[in-house]
């Protein structure tokens, strides 16, 4: 589906994980074609070699830092991380939906450290959910402020994620003010998964919330069916349908189903998987965008992240296609030969990109043409996680193991230097969300900055872990 489309970028209006709410927004190859697979394998081979362990710590170390970035602003009180770097211009922008793969990345790493580290991030989203400025309705924004900065205006934000009247401090300042289901359905998840490895009834509670908003509020009518984008800023809805915050949805309803033993998110996520058989593309295996209207199929650009999400949420064999057709039509080497990329010199990373414009693209974001070959390592970690999940074999672990070898290599060597709050980020750590600056094709673009997001994927793709399923992070 269309989203929201700006010529450039301006980080004082910069865009969310799939552009701001505020407006009427949407969301040599590594991978060879196999046969479609029947089912996930009982047991998939482990893709993680001893350094990919060790990467996998540093990955872990990373989330931690940038979730205790503003002590002085939050103390012993709710948090949530901050998910870019410094350099992305975003300052202590903390997106729901970044919050949500951190939990589950340090579930997935079965250690104290990583469940206090999940444990703390869940408050901080169970915080923002119950202590609104404005609806108690389970809703949560697009993201929050959770540290002090001075806004380009030169007004200082001198406040964490709590403001001095108790309220959560959202984030007005770049307009990520509006609620997507896709945005509820990550954290809905997490929180589940947080009940299963905790028991407490709390994080149920407000995944029950969270589940209750996006039924109440987000039913599409039209012919597609499923569930809509959302609603704006001004709580008004947005009539786009995406597949990828579909796929979400029966993730989550299924796991809600289970944890509460309630019959009827069975059928929620029946609705969302319905939506999906109607935007399949049998011929040429892979899943269409979504919807501009709740009717017709929008069939241009192709992203990734809803072929590689299909397939951890559904497990159907008829939709295994849909990571090999993204594994090769969507791959990218960046190279620092070449002239349009951002790496240091003596660098290349291979992977996948965004979508299928982000490979023709001759955007300009901050002054910079964007780079074709770009590397989108957030979807190069979901596609590895994807392929460890099928399992089909030595194959599939072959395919996971080299994706996320090269995001190592980013790890090591891309973003160095960076910092997070004016403090500088532990080295070989974090990774970027971007090799060079690439177009997503849906009128943003990801950059060279380190990002949580990216790096929880990498971190469930070494872990062989699956969000969207019940015990998946085990």
């Amino acid at each position: 589906m269309d989203e929201h489309r700006t010529p450039t970028h301006d980080p004082r209006r910069a865009p969310s994980r799939r552009a701001v709410l505020a407006g009427a927004t949407g969301a040599g190859a590594l991978a060879l074609a196999v046969a479609p697979a029947t089912g996930a394998a009982a047991a998939p081979p482990s893709v993680a070699t001893p350094s990919l362990r060790r990467a996998g710590a540093r990955a872990l170390d990373f989330l931690q830092v940038m979730s205790d970035a503003y002590p002085a602003a939050n103390g012993d009180g709710p948090v949530l991380a901050q998910s870019y770097s410094d350099q992305n211009g975003l300052f202590s922008t903390a997106f729901v939906y970044d919050e949500a793969l951190s939990i589950c990345a340090a579930l997935a790493t079965g250690t104290e450290r990583g469940e206090a580290l999940a444990r703390r991030l869940g408050d901080g989203l169970l915080f923002a959910q119950g202590n609104d400025p404005a609806y108690d309705d389970g809703r949560l924004r697009q993201a929050y402020n959770v540290g002090p900065y001075v806004f380009y205006d030169g007004v200082p934000q001198p406040y964490g994620l709590r403001l001095p009247d108790g309220t959560a401090n959202i984030g007005f300042q770049f307009g990520f003010l509006g609620t997507a289901v896709g945005d509820m359905a990550w954290p809905g998840m997490a929180l589940v998964q947080l009940h299963e490895r905790t028991g407490e009834q709390r994080y149920l509670d407000g995944a029950l919330a969270v589940a209750r908003w996006i039924t109440t509020n987000a039913r599409n009518d039209g012919a597609l069916g499923g569930f809509s984008f959302g609603v704006t800023a001004g709580d008004e809805r947005i009539p786009n349908v995406s597949t990828e915050h579909n796929v979400d949805c029966v993730g989550f309803f299924r796991q809600l189903a289970a944890a509460t033993r309630d019959r009827s998110w069975l059928e929620e996520a029946d609705r969302a998987r319905a939506f999906l058989g109607r935007v399949w593309e049998p011929d040429g295996g892979y899943f269409y965008t979504g919807s501009d209207d709740g009717t017709t199929v929008n069939t241009d650009p192709l992203p990734l992240d809803p072929q590689a999400w299909s397939w951890l949420a559904l497990r159907e064999g008829r939709y295994a296609r849909a990571l090999d057709w993204a594994g090769q039509a969507l791959a990218v080497t960046d190279d620092a030969a070449q002239p349009l990329s951002q790496l240091p010199d003596g660098v290349r990373v291979s992977g996948v990109t965004f979508s299928s414009a982000s490979l023709t693209s001759t955007a300009v974001y901050n002054g910079l043409t964007v780079d074709p070959q770009g590397v989108w390592l957030e979807g190069t970690g979901q596609l590895a996680t994807a392929y460890a999940d099928r399992g089909r074999g030595q194959a599939d672990a072959r395919r996971a193991r080299g994706l996320l070898g090269q995001i190592t290599v980013a790890q090591d060597l891309v973003g160095q230097d960076q910092t997070v709050g004016g403090a500088p980020l532990p080295a070989d750590s974090g990774v970027v969300a971007a090799t060079s600056v690439l177009d997503t094709g849906f009128g943003f673009a990801y950059f060279q900055s380190q990002h949580i997001g990216a790096t929880a994927w990498f971190l469930m793709g070494v872990e062989g872990a699956n969000p969207f399923v019940r015990g998946g992070l085990r």
